[in-house]
């Protein structure tokens, strides 16, 4: 299986981005709805979280294929999610990630990315290649 990396340019766009496009495939191969959410970037990779946990709808829809696609800061790219195990090291940076991007909103807003129930729900876009 090849591996496929972000770009710097994608990096920078996305992990800037205020705000990220999500939406994953259906088992028919047809997109779902987008939902709007926070993305991190940590080091050459980028995450993100739902912060109602694995029972979220559009979270439940990203485990049937675990691809999909992703919008923001200018960027439209096919993505493969990585489910984060909960005990990884990387969750640490994470939630540091998210506590230095949007340290402007209140602790509260924050805080729900950093939850128990969040961090289950932690999810590592890999670029994938357009399909022809």
């Amino acid at each position: 299986m090849t591996a496929f990396a972000w770009t710097s340019d994608e990096l920078n766009k996305i992990g800037t981005a205020e705000e990220l496009e999500i939406a994953s495939l259906r088992l028919d191969g047809t997109l779902r709805k987008s939902r709007t959410i926070w993305v991190v970037r940590q080091g050459d990779d980028l995450y993100v979280r739902s912060v109602n946990g694995r029972e979220s709808d559009w979270f439940s829809g990203i485990l049937t294929r675990h691809e999909g696609h992703i919008q923001a800061g200018g960027v439209d790219k096919d993505v493969t999610f990585v489910e984060v195990d909960v005990a990884d090291d990387i969750n640490n940076q994470i939630d540091a990630a998210y506590r230095a991007k949007y340290r402007r909103y209140a602790a509260s807003i924050i805080n729900s990315t950093l939850s128990p129930k969040a961090l289950s729900a932690t999810i590592k876009l890999v670029p994938r290649p357009t399909s022809a």
